[in-house]
């Protein structure tokens, strides 16, 4: 069994391991998932296995990384969610992706509010959101998790980031 990291009251977030490339793969391998994340690339076996390796070196080197969001009632992978420093960055930024069948049932929520409570418990002073900015299901999600809006970030290809942010100063509501 692999470690928990947070408890919700319908999800059991816990730590990623190998066996969990098959579920990451139908999550970060739909274009409808992954539309808004990244590259907008759906992810192939090989690049989940990579992200599976990442993550294990980030659980030893910062105690903390993307969790696979398991449903309690049913024993289902139906996401992940975590804590990442993409390209080295100094904040953790809040990162997560859902299976489309689940969605519009309130689990990116859920997982948001689990982690930023999460990020709370292992005294990160600050996190950051980055969505695109039509991208309003997130912007909702992390809204109600307890983010706040920031500013528009200005990209190099002249698109914007939509920036957000918390601190444990922030209320989280339903906090593991």
């Amino acid at each position: 069994m692999s470690q928990q990291v947070y408890r919700t009251p319908r999800l059991c977030a816990r730590h990623i391991t190998a066996s969990d490339v098959d579920a990451m793969v139908a999550v970060y391998g739909d274009p409808v998932v992954v539309r808004y994340v990244g590259d907008r690339q759906p992810l192939d076996r090989a690049r989940c296995e990579q992200w599976v390796e990442v993550t294990l070196r980030n659980y030893a080197t910062r105690g903390y990384g993307m969790v696979a969001l398991v449903e309690q009632s049913t024993g289902a992978i139906v996401g992940f969610c975590g804590l990442v420093h993409p390209g080295g960055q100094a904040e953790p930024e809040i990162k997560y992706a859902l299976h489309r069948d689940v969605w519009g049932h309130g689990f990116a929520t859920e997982a948001a509010t689990g982690m930023l409570g999460y990020a709370r418990q292992m005294g990160l002073p600050e996190v950051i959101a980055t969505t695109d900015p039509e991208n309003e299901a997130s912007h909702r999600v992390l809204l109600k998790a307890g983010m706040r809006r920031a500013e528009l970030r200005p990209n190099a290809d002249g698109s914007f980031t939509q920036m957000f942010g918390w601190s444990p100063a922030l209320p989280v509501s339903g906090e593991p």
